[in-house]
């Protein structure tokens, strides 16, 4: 089992899992036009993908969903409500595969399990994909670590989790407003560093040895402060995924 990711950050967010044969698109918040020419760039092509699976409904996770749905027949897996405002937003697909939130299912011998967490979205989930030996986690915008996110986690081996925000620079910046600033660090916006890097401690023990981290704030954060935190706790691999280009196969 093996990941890529397409591109991260508040300007589009887009993933491919890749295991036993199943290629699963996690998101599509870039273009279909960007989600299409990197898929190729990076050895995939775009009409052997099994399904896109979806963490929530914000724009950044899937603006390029509309476009990318006409030129692909896949089905769409997405929780109730998730998938009833990506379709009121005008999202049409060849089919719908409705999970309830922490729910788990199978696709050709990949597990999929899904989980709840805390962000200002309607129903907003994240994954735990195993495949024979090897279990992968992905947490994408989330405000805190719940115990059940700990719980779903313990014992992936790579994880792809967002580090959103330096407590310092999120503090001193100036472009955003107070009230912004209060929604981004609330325990139902976007992980600190030290926030990921305190996750990351409690899943080392129990067997995880690669992070990327995503959804690094331009403004508010940068990969070699984002790096160090999560290195300050235990030796991982850790790679900072970027928005405008992939970051390579992560397994």
């Amino acid at each position: 089992m093996r990941f890529i990711v397409l591109g991260s950050g508040s300007g589009g967010n887009a993933a491919v899992v890749e295991a036993g044969g199943i290629r699963l698109l996690v998101d599509a918040g870039l273009s279909a036009k960007q989600l299409v020419d990197r898929m190729r760039a990076s050895g995939i092509d775009p009409a052997t993908l099994t399904a896109v699976l979806l963490t929530h409904e914000h724009g950044d996770h899937v603006r390029g969903l509309r476009v990318l749905m006409k030129q692909l027949a896949v089905p769409v897996y997405a929780t109730p409500s998730t998938s009833r405002l990506v379709r009121e937003g005008g999202v049409e697909a060849t089919s719908w595969k409705i999970f309830e939130s922490g729910a788990g299912f199978q696709l050709n011998g990949l597990a999929v399990q899904s989980f709840a967490v805390p962000h200002d979205a309607v129903e907003p989930v994240g994954f735990v994909f195993r495949h024979e030996e090897k279990a992968m986690g992905l947490l994408s915008d989330t405000g805190h670590v719940t115990k059940l996110i700990l719980d779903r986690l313990r014992g992936v081996h790579a994880l792809f989790v967002e580090a959103n925000y330096d407590d310092t620079l999120l503090e001193a910046d100036m472009k955003r407003p107070w009230p912004t600033k209060q929604r981004i660090s609330s325990r139902h916006g976007h992980l600190s560093n030290a926030q990921t890097a305190a996750l990351v401690a409690e899943l080392v023990p129990a067997g995880l040895r690669r992070v990327v981290l995503g959804h690094l704030s331009r403004d508010c954060n940068c990969p070699v402060k984002a790096s160090a935190a999560v290195r300050a706790t235990f030796e991982v691999e850790v790679c900072c995924a970027e928005q405008d280009r992939t970051c390579g196969w992560w397994g």
